[in-house]
């Protein structure tokens, strides 16, 4: 399943960047910098509430394939224009980082 079906089965808004035939594999979800940079893997979706230029920097560093803002929360504007720039992928969601991580894993096994 790529972004664009997984940003409407759950309801994600698109933040920066175009989810358009983009893939992901595997997901992380954790807001300390320092473990992000060593657990996000390529293609993952990292799962925070951070959103300041860091975010964007550590997305680009371990290639993710999205990052996606949990809670409501809003990015930053200059990380919006960080990740514009270096087109990174945000998404947006009002669910909490458990209710995300449960509906990604439903939506993956084909159950959302």
């Amino acid at each position: 399943m790529n972004l664009t079906e997984l940003s409407a089965r759950l309801g994600l808004e698109t933040v920066a960047g175009s989810t358009e035939g983009r893939e992901w594999r595997g997901v992380y979800a954790g807001d300390l910098l320092s473990r992000a940079m060593s657990h996000v893997k390529a293609d993952n979706l990292w799962i925070t509430i951070m959103s300041n230029t860091n975010v964007v920097a550590v997305a680009s560093l371990t290639e993710a394939a999205a990052v996606i803002l949990a809670e409501g929360v809003e990015l930053l504007p200059d990380a919006l224009d960080a990740a514009e720039e270096n087109g990174i992928i945000v998404l947006s969601s009002k669910h909490t980082v458990f209710e995300l991580c449960a509906a990604i894993y439903e939506a993956s096994r084909g159950r959302a």
